[in-house]
């Protein structure tokens, strides 16, 4: 079904007056050959398509909607989740099912609009709930209450709210369409640096001291403590945002540049030491930090009367 009410149906093959065998692969190769035609031929693009299924036809559907990024939307009436699922509940995907769209209607980048009825015989209604829950960019489904597998439209709210769909989507301009698309993708790769640096980032920064680079060696081994619930948060790496925190308890048992024993290069123009350090006795660094001093760090600092150390 296309936009400005054109509409292209086919038969698959096997079915109705095509030649061949009726077969999962051979749907999939047929509405790929009728969109590459449209495409081709009549010069229809994707941005003014919007794709129906109906119940086995669902798996086709999904299937070329997943393959195409800026479809404008896709309809599925009496939509299955897989082929085994209709005989039987299962938990599991097998490799034997077919029409797998339980795991098909995640990739779907569109406006999905599920229609199925409450009292459908066939595929049952928890199938299109499913599918509405699973989709990415859900929209209003409708449940007609008592409407069966092969009769939803002889109810006046099946074509009332088709018609509802097929306006907004009208309205839908390809440059709001592109921008949805680019804030998703945007979130999502901001989703996906956040789970990878879970483990010593959150989403408060707590340092104010930056620290410079190593110029002679790449021997920077910075650590922070679980305990602290604001260290530092640097998407690039872990490694590069060798800082210094507010809080003494920030540091752990080892702070940068153990490898070396150059603390200068980490901890160069800071103040000098005017307290005793306690280091080698006691091996918290934090106990240190009030005075920033890389000989408190080192455990060589003499203390007040020139010869106290630790």
């Amino acid at each position: 079904m296309f936009l400005q009410h054109f509409i292209c149906r086919y038969d698959y093959s096997g079915y109705g007056a095509s030649t061949g065998k009726p077969s999962e692969s051979s749907t999939y190769a047929d509405i790929e050959a009728i969109y590459e035609c449209l495409e081709t031929e009549y010069g229809v693009s994707q941005e003014d398509v919007i794709l129906y299924g109906q119940s086995v036809g669902s798996g086709p559907t999904l299937h070329l909607a997943a393959k195409l990024p800026r479809l404008r939307g896709v309809v599925l009436h009496s939509g299955i989740l897989s082929g085994l699922r209709v005989l039987c509940h299962v938990k599991f995907s097998f490799c034997f099912d077919i029409y797998k769209n339980i795991n098909k209607i995640k990739k779907v980048k569109c406006p999905v609009l599920v229609i199925h009825g409450t009292e459908d015989d066939v595929v049952n209604w928890l199938h299109g709930n499913r599918l509405w829950k699973m989709a990415r960019e859900s929209y209003e489904p409708l449940w007609i209450k008592g409407g069966g597998h092969c009769n939803l439209e002889l109810y006046p709210d099946y074509i009332r709210h088709l018609c509802k769909f097929i306006q907004e989507m009208e309205k839908m301009t390809t440059e709001k369409r592109l921008k949805k698309i680019r804030q998703s993708l945007n979130s999502q790769s901001m989703s996906n640096a956040c789970c990878s640096l879970r483990t010593c980032c959150t989403m408060k920064c707590c340092c104010r001291c930056k620290l410079p680079k190593c110029s002679s060696c790449s021997c920077i081994n910075f650590s922070l403590s679980l305990n602290c619930p604001d260290c530092c948060r640097n998407p690039i790496s872990c490694i590069k945002c060798c800082r210094l925190p507010k809080f003494a308890n920030c540091f752990g048992s080892s702070t940068c540049c153990t490898k070396c024993s150059r603390p200068s290069c980490c901890c160069c123009c800071l103040p000098k030491c005017s307290l005793p350090c306690c280091y080698p006795k006691c091996g918290r660094p934090s106990c240190c930090m009030n005075c920033f001093c890389w000989q408190c760090f080192m455990g060589k600092h003499n203390g007040r009367n020139g010869k106290q150390r630790g």
